[in-house]
């Protein structure tokens, strides 16, 4: 965990560290049990820990105030944006799990419908870890109130919803695969 904790270091405020880190450890938890759901294997359990930890690392480059991150990009860039720095780590498969993390992975469609400020490309999760993390993530903000708070399976549907019934069906599938129910 050194050095996921350095690399965020690298990038991040002290704060924003403190906040990823304990985000992270939360992430990682569900995203395990999620692993141990599917008896995924050794080198997809370890890609998911890391990938727990900087999923947000993005988040440095963004105007959130609240959590220490004082960039100029909007918030809903930091996937694309932690590509970017996780790439250039060298780390390729990180990258995409930070790129294709936000809410159940926004499609072209939900790109140019809600006109967001992203390049229009899929970034759904592809992969086995990729809706790990996805899933995972979606049950812990990194409100500095509620970093340890687990949301409900109900309270994400319901954030879900504002995006449409589609959303809510992938969660729906991840939730009968990794949460057991």
């Amino acid at each position: 965990m050194l050095a996921v904790e350095n690399l965020l270091q690298r990038y991040c405020t002290p704060q924003a560290v403190d906040i990823l880190m304990i985000h992270g450890k939360m992430v990682a938890g569900k995203a395990l049990s999620a692993c141990a759901a599917v008896n995924a294997d050794s080198d997809t359990r370890r890609l998911v820990i890391e990938a727990a930890y900087l999923h947000d690392i993005g988040v440095c480059k963004v105007a959130a105030s609240e959590i220490g991150c004082h960039g100029q990009e909007p918030y809903i860039r930091h996937g694309l944006l932690g590509r970017e720095i996780l790439e250039a780590a060298g780390l390729p498969l990180h990258a995409l799990i930070c790129e294709r993390h936000t809410g159940v992975g926004l499609t072209i469609q939900d790109i140019m419908s809600q006109h967001l400020p992203l390049p229009q490309r899929d970034m759904t999760p592809q992969t086995l870890a990729e809706r790990i993390i996805c899933y995972a993530d979606l049950f812990f903000s990194k409100n500095p109130e509620r970093l340890e708070k687990e949301k409900t399976v109900d309270k994400v549907r319901k954030s879900l919803s504002k995006f449409g019934p589609d959303k809510v069906a992938i969660f729906d599938t991840w939730q009968r695969e990794f949460g057991g129910g």
